[in-house]
């Protein structure tokens, strides 16, 4: 096994991390949405910028893993 390649899959790690958190607090929000129903505007905006930085965290693995694989291959 290539270093390179051991290199590209942990900096992929926090793209599958990042689905399996989304779907989690996505999950939470719904949750609260129907426990709560007059705060769904809070929830709601609060849910999006988590999910934002969540997804940025994704790109900046994905962009990493990108660089190393075509820079260090």
């Amino acid at each position: 096994m290539n270093i390179t390649s051991l290199a590209v899959a942990l900096a992929l790690l926090p793209c599958s991390m990042a689905g399996l958190a989304m779907g989690l607090a996505t999950g939470k929000a719904a949750d609260a949405t129907a426990r709560q129903p007059e705060a769904s505007g809070k929830i709601s905006s609060t849910l999006l910028l988590g999910l934002a930085l969540t997804e940025s965290c994704a790109i900046y693995g994905f962009v990493t893993a990108l660089i190393i694989a075509f820079t260090m291959a």
